[in-house]
């Protein structure tokens, strides 16, 4: 049986130096329990944010874990930190994939799980700031990458008869319409996410999306323990990264192997359109 761990933060909005709102963050924590005990699984953009509280959550259930990156300092002391393993890895490189799977494969014993964590943004400001270079980055990181390193992943799992995982990082922003690349590029795996759990349920391999909000990393700026304050999120602050990771984990575990095709938004129905709005 599992219990929760209860963790409180004060949080206060500041204005020109004057505290004038206090936002609590309420978040619940399952206690490890062994859920992804035997679970071997791979985590794109492993050494920051989102990747690394996903990491850190997996091998906290029992799963060997490799993370990967383009920054080996960087992987190297997440990892130890985590107690993981990591390869360097850039997604936009396809030719490299397949070569990539495999010394994962090796290194972990057997992989079964890949979660396509590694994702850009370039913040342009507008439509016009939009170039065919910040857009072809952003295309090749977040979709492309994502979908050869797929590609590559369900060859092998195929190929072994395995059965297993996969779990897209999406966004609240594949949810609504855009204007720039990096929405579309989330808007284009939420699509990828339901043909490929149809292409692949006959044989035992799930697929599925994590979409959070706004969430603390190195992307959005913002730092978990600075200022959480955010008015445009539903619950008036940012989210964290551990938050998104436990979502994740119970879409990586047996629990949920009725789940497929499915993009769990984590942003308290900020993106849902009600009438009353």
């Amino acid at each position: 049986m599992s219990y929760k761990q209860y963790i409180k933060r004060g949080l206060k909005y500041v204005l020109n130096g004057t505290p004038i709102q206090t936002i609590t963050a309420d978040i619940s924590y399952l206690q490890p329990n062994g859920r992804l005990s035997g679970k071997k699984i791979i985590v794109t953009g492993g050494g920051k944010g989102l990747g690394a509280a996903m990491a850190a959550k997996f091998v906290s259930e029992g799963a060997s874990v490799l993370i990967s990156g383009r920054n080996e300092k960087i992987l190297k002391e997440k990892a130890e930190q985590i107690g993981c393993q990591y390869l360097t890895l850039d997604v936009q490189k396809t030719d490299s994939l397949d070569k990539f799977i495999n010394d994962a494969d090796r290194i972990l014993g057997g992989v079964d799980s890949l979660v396509n964590n590694a994702g850009i943004s370039l913040h342009e400001p507008t439509f016009f700031d939009v170039t065919p270079e910040t857009f072809d980055a952003q295309i090749a990181t977040n979709l492309r990458g994502g979908f050869f390193l797929t590609q590559s992943f369900t060859k092998l799992l195929l190929h072994e008869k395995r059965k297993g995982n996969v779990l897209f990082v999406s966004s609240e922003t594949g949810e609504t319409v855009d204007i720039r690349p990096y929405g579309f590029t989330k808007a284009a795996i939420n699509s990828m996410v339901q043909g490929l759990a149809c292409l692949f349920v006959k044989d035992g391999i799930r697929v599925n999306a994590v979409a959070p909000g706004i969430t603390a990393s190195d992307m959005t700026g913002i730092k978990a323990d600075e200022n959480l304050f955010l008015e445009c999120n539903a619950t008036n602050r940012v989210y964290l990264p551990e938050e998104v990771a436990e979502t994740a984990c119970f879409l990586l575990s047996d629990v949920s192997g009725c789940i497929s095709g499915q993009v769990i938004v984590c942003n308290n129905g900020r993106t849902i359109n009600p009438r009353w709005k």
